[in-house]
């Protein structure tokens, strides 16, 4: 008669298996989490924005935003030495509408557009900005960098 060990449900190996199969699906979904809620994305076919005397529609591959209120200083000084290669989308907490020149798009939207891209984008302070990137053609907008503080003079 063979004598052998019988294999309990509860065997060291099983527990071990299970227990690194866990680690590792949970370990997947944190980085995936993690990864994935470091940078925000917006789409300009739901975020409804307002130039001057039309809805903006982005129509460049690359922006840097600039959230700011036109009553904190001298804004389009800042404005000029931000825009360089990409083209500046600036929106007005303030709500007021100005017409744009080469290079900046001056937009402002409703209250409550203007709360979820505060609350989308973790904006703590004004004026700050980052960069979007073009996802798709249906106006999806992915953030491409950090929220960073622009520095304007007072007037």
């Amino acid at each position: 008669m063979k004598s052998g060990r019988r294999k309990s449900l509860f065997s060291f190996s099983y527990v071990f298996a299970s227990f690194f199969g866990a680690a590792m699906i949970a370990a997947a979904f944190a980085y995936f989490n993690y990864k994935y809620s470091q940078y925000r994305f917006i789409n300009f076919k739901e975020m409804i924005l307002y130039t001057k005397s039309q809805i903006f529609e982005p129509e460049k591959d690359r922006y840097i935003v600039v959230i700011y209120s036109s009553h904190m200083g001298d804004i389009d000084s800042a404005l000029r030495e931000l825009k360089g290669k990409n083209s500046v989308l600036a929106i007005d907490l303030y709500q007021r509408r100005r017409a744009g020149e080469p290079g900046i798009v001056y937009a402002t939207a409703g209250t409550n557009t203007l709360l979820k891209i505060i609350h989308r984008f973790h904006i703590r302070e004004v004026p700050s900005y980052f960069m979007i990137k073009r996802q798709n053609d249906k106006g999806l907008y992915k953030q491409d960098s950090q929220i960073y503080l622009l520095d304007v003079p007072q007037r």
